[in-house]
C-alpha cells in the first residue's frame, strides 16, 4: 500500500434490489461526481443514466485493481452488494487502498435481509458464502437444529445442497430460497431437502437451512478425534485415540498454518482444519495413491482448501510458508527434524509419532537436546478371547512435542 492521501476519493457503496432510488444522498451525490464506476453487470445495470467511464469486474477480480490505482485521487465509485464488508468486496479493496482514500455507505446485506423476512435471530445462525468459494465448506456446519444461511453461487446451488442434506442423510431438514431480497421480484419458497423441485430460480439467491437431525444423519463432531473409518485409507493413518491426543498437543489456533508431514489419510491436517475456518495446512504427501485419498477426504469432511503436496518432505520444505505448527507422522530423520525446527518460529511447535525403535532412538535423542516432552501411547480394545474377552494392545507410539522458544 502506497502513502495515504490523507483524503477519500474511493466511495464503495453497497446497493440493494431497489437501485439508485434507495441511496442516501451522498451516495448518489458521489455517483453524480464519479469518473469511473465500478462493479458487476448487474448493479452497472443500475447505473446505465450516467455518462462516466465504466468498468465491469474482471476475473479475478483483484486484476481491476491496477485500474483502480491509476485513478487514484479522482472519484471513483465502487458497487457492491449489500454491505460490502460481508463477504464483499470491501476487504480486498482496504488490503490496497488506505481507509482514509475510502468512504463506504453500507445497505443491508442479503443475510439480514434473509433473517428479516425468516424471523430468525442472525447471531443465531451460522453465515456462509457459497460464491466463488468451495462448495464443500458448508459440510461442518451441518449441525443438530442448526440455522444456516448460505450466499448462493447461482440458481443451480439449491439443489447441490439438496442433494448434499439427502446424501447425508438429513432429507426432512427445512430449507428456503429468498430470490431478489428487497427488490420488486423479490421471492420466497420453502421445501424439504428430499421434496426438492423448484424451478426458474434466479441466480441472486440465499437459502436458509434449519437442520432436523435424524437417527442415520452423520455429524462431524466439534471435537478431534474421528472415527477411523470417516477417512479413505491404506492402513496408513493415525488411529482417532492417538490424533486426539495429537492435536491437543499442536494445540491448533484460528488462522495458523500446518504442515502434516508424511500426511497418508490425511487424518491430520483435516482436524486441525475443522478447528477454525480460517485455519491453514499443508498436506506432504509422497505416495501418489495416498494423495489422491487425502484429497478424497478432505472434499468429503469439508475442508477443500487443503493443500496437498505430493512430494518426499525434504525436496520441498523450503518452499512453502512458515508453519505454525509441524507434525511428523510417516517417519523421520535427523535431517527431517532439523530442518522442521528451523522453519518454526519462535512459539511454533513440532510434534512427532514414532513407532519403530530407531525413530523412537531419534526422538530421545531430540528431547535431550531440545527439551519439550516425550511420551508413550498405548491403546488396548477388546478381543474375544475363547468365550471371552481381553484387552490388547496396539503398538505403543512414542510422541516427542516441542515448543520453540528460542
Amino acid at each position: 500500500m502506497t502513502a495515504s492521501l490523507k483524503q477519500p476519493w474511493l466511495t464503495l457503496i453497497g446497493i440493494g434490489e431497489g437501485g439508485v432510488a434507495d441511496l442516501p444522498p451522498p451516495a448518489r451525490l458521489a455517483l453524480d461526481q464519479a469518473q469511473l464506476i465500478v462493479g458487476g453487470a448487474r448493479h452497472l445495470n443500475f447505473v446505465k443514466a450516467y455518462r462516466c467511464k465504466k468498468l465491469p469486474w474482471p476475473s479475478p477480480i483483484a486484476d481491476a485493481l491496477p485500474c483502480l490505482l491509476q485513478h487514484r485521487g479522482q472519484p471513483v465509485v465502487v458497487l457492491a452488494s449489500g454491505d460490502p464488508f460481508h463477504y464483499g468486496v470491501g476487504a480486498l479493496l482496504a488490503q490496497h487502498i488506505a481507509n482514509e482514500e475510502i468512504i463506504c455507505f453500507v445497505s443491508p446485506s442479503a443475510f439480514s435481509l434473509a433473517a428479516s423476512e425468516l424471523k430468525w435471530s442472525v447471531q443465531d445462525c451460522a453465515l456462509i458464502s457459497l460464491h466463488g468459494r468451495a462448495f464443500e465448506k458448508i459440510i461442518p456446519l451441518l449441525q443438530p437444529n442448526a440455522r444456516i444461511l448460505a450466499l448462493s453461487w447461482d440458481e443451480t446451488t439449491p439443489q447441490k445442497l439438496a442433494e448434499l442434506l439427502v446424501d447425508r442423510g438429513l432429507g426432512r431438514t427445512e430449507c428456503h430460497v429468498l430470490e431478489n431480497l428487497g427488490g420488486d421480484r423479490e421471492r420466497h419458497r420453502f421445501f424439504q431437502a428430499q421434496d426438492f423441485n423448484l424451478t426458474d430460480i434466479s441466480p441472486l439467491n440465499i437459502i436458509a437451512a434449519h437442520i432436523v437431525p435424524q437417527t442415520q444423519a452423520e455429524f462431524i463432531p466439534h471435537a478431534p478425534g474421528l472415527p477411523d473409518q470417516w477417512f479413505a485409507n491404506d492402513g496408513q493413518i493415525t488411529k482417532r485415540e492417538v490424533r486426539a491426543i495429537t492435536l491437543s498437543v499442536l494445540a491448533p489456533k484460528q488462522g495458523e498454518l500446518l504442515w502434516d508431514i508424511g500426511a497418508g489419510s490425511g487424518s491430520i491436517s483435516i482436524e486441525w482444519l475443522l478447528q477454525h475456518p480460517c485455519n491453514q495446512a499443508i498436506a506432504i504427501e509422497k505416495n501418489t495413491a495416498r494423495a489422491a485419498q487425502i484429497k478424497q477426504n478432505a472434499l468429503k469432511m469439508g475442508a477443500p482448501h487443503l493443500e496437498i503436496i505430493t512430494s518426499e518432505a525434504n525436496l520441498c520444505l523450503e518452499d512453502l510458508s512458515k508453519p505454525d505448527a509441524i507434525f511428523i507422522g510417516g517417519g523421520a530423520s535427523q535431517q527431517l527434524i532439523s530442518k522442521c525446527w528451523a522453519a518454526l518460529s519462535i512459539g511454533g511447535r513440532l510434534v512427532i509419532n514414532a513407532v519403530t525403535l530407531e525413530t523412537q532412538s531419534l526422538l530421545a535423542q531430540n528431547y535431550q537436546r531440545l527439551g519439550g516432552d516425550l511420551i508413550q501411547i498405548q491403546i488396548s480394545r477388546a478381543k474375544p478371547v475363547g468365550s471371552f474377552h481381553g484387552l490388547e494392545p496396539s503398538m505403543a507410539i512414542h510422541q516427542w512435542s516441542a515448543t520453540k522458544k528460542k
